[in-house]
């Protein structure tokens, strides 16, 4: 409502301004805008008719393309229905032969379709064998006899038969052919290999496994050393001798898994730094006991040849020093003499028990290090569990073999620093216990000789 009165406003102002200026205005000027007014009505006009012949124009111009389109429409129909008739006048022709042809094939077809399946699964034995390596046309053959739509012909059959009995005689045969290797790198290359029956083949330069497109691949990590010196032995075994080499009768699946078991240094790895400070442990312990051996192995040696010559005391053994020290005690007194025996094997003892208690440290703390590993690596394997969970092992592979590891270096370093501390243990107590007997019987001579000198 306040809308309409706003408009009627407006048009009651137009027409007085218009009423005000039409009053001010002369009458040439009101003609002229008059035919102005007229000119402008006509162009209007003029320009609407063109715009309507326009639309019409196009108009006419679609209804064409509309009844083409509905000629092609229906041609093709047409086109459709006839290519239809044709398909299905040629499927009844195309049963009809196939329906004649099996009449005609009668019990050839069930041998026939025996063939099919056979050359079907063979083919899946054949791919990833190495006998077809060397005979690659085989592949061929059992792929047209399994997948061809038309019977086989005589040819073929033949040389499927000549493909089975080749393919038994390689079963049991040792033979050497030139085939292209693919190398670590990646780079072909012609090599003289050798094949095991279908179970191996190598070259100089180690086993071999067919990839995926069929090619002979060189193992990317070899087996261990040992199994792979068995190549060499192999190669340069005479005619007509036995000798050991790999059978994988998986067809390369137990290579690839041997070759990637770890080496020692590599297990050794494992550990980690608590790994590496328990061998640094044993090395040092097992240095210490061979040089402590060493010298008490001298030393007893020295010892022996002092007791054959025990009247001429020399310091360059612990049981001439002991004598020594008797030969150069002052006094005759028994007490006197016995402490001063005593003191004289007891000098000797820290150098016979030498790193004998760094030994038995090394003993008691390589086991703990080895449960130190083994909680650190439980820790490592559970939190790989937390972050990954549990659907790749090999996730936690890492964890556990620090804690396994650990823990065996731990034992394999401790047992044998105890029996090499027990050994220098029982070397030395064996010289203290003759500078004993021998300090003795020096004190026991030395006491005669005074009794027989006072009974003079």
């Amino acid at each position: 409502m306040t809308g309409v009165m706003c408009r009627a406003l407006t048009v009651l102002c137009l027409m007085g301004f218009c009423s005000a200026l039409f009053a001010q205005a002369p009458d040439a000027d009101f003609d002229a805008l008059l035919q102005e007014l007229r000119e402008s009505a006509q162009d209007s006009a003029t320009l609407n008719r063109e715009r309507e012949a326009r639309f019409v124009e196009q108009k006419q111009q679609r209804e064409a393309l509309m009844r083409e389109a509905e000629a092609k429409l229906a041609s093709a129909r047409k086109k459709a229905a006839a290519a239809k008739s044709r398909y299905d006048t040629q499927q009844a022709e195309l049963l009809a032969a196939r329906k004649k042809l099996d009449d005609g094939v009668g019990e050839l077809g069930q041998v026939y379709s025996t063939l099919r399946s056979a050359a079907g699964e063979l083919r899946q034995q054949a791919q990833g064998s190495l006998v077809s390596a060397q005979f690659p046309q085989g592949e061929s053959l059992l792929g047209t006899l399994a997948d061809g739509r038309r019977l086989p012909r005589l040819a073929q059959i033949e040389a499927f038969q000549l493909w089975f009995l080749r393919e038994l005689r390689a079963q049991g045969e040792v033979d050497g052919f030139d085939a292209a290797v693919v190398a670590t790198d990646g780079e072909r290359s012609q090599q003289r290999v050798t094949r095991v029956g279908p179970f191996t083949a190598f070259t100089e330069a180690g086993y071999l496994v067919r990839g995926d497109d069929g090619a002979l691949q060189l193992l990317p990590r070899q087996p261990a050393p040992g199994l792979h010196g068995l190549i060499d032995d192999f190669v340069e075994a005479p005619a007509g001798e036995s000798t050991a080499i790999l059978i994988d009768p998986t067809r390369g699946e137990l290579l690839k898994i041997e070759s990637e078991k770890p080496r020692l240094f590599e297990r050794l790895g494992q550990g980690g730094a608590v790994g590496y400070l328990i061998l640094t442990i044993g090395a040092v312990g097992l240095l210490l006991a061979m040089l402590q051996s060493a010298w008490l192995t001298r030393g007893a040696v020295r010892v022996q040849g002092q007791l054959a010559r025990i009247e001429q005391p020399d310091a360059g053994n612990p049981l001439g020093r002991v004598m020594l020290a008797v030969d150069q005690a002052d006094g005759d007194d028994p007490e006197l003499l016995e402490l001063k025996l005593s003191e004289a094997v007891v000098r000797e003892a820290p150098r016979l028990e030498r790193f004998q208690g760094l030994l038995r440290l090394f003993v008691a703390v390589a086991p703990l290090l080895g449960l130190l590993g083994t909680v650190t690596g439980m820790i490592l394997t559970f939190q790989a569990i937390t972050v990954f969970g549990t659907n790749d092992p090999k996730l936690m592979a890492g964890g556990i073999s620090q804690a396994l590891v650990t823990t065996v270096l731990g034992l394999v370093v401790a047992i044998p620093l105890l029996f090499l501390n027990s050994l220098l243990q029982t070397r030395s107590r064996a010289i203290v216990q003759i500078l004993d007997e021998q300090s003795a019987l020096a004190l026991a001579r030395r006491l005669d000789r005074r009794s027989g000198a006072s009974d003079v």
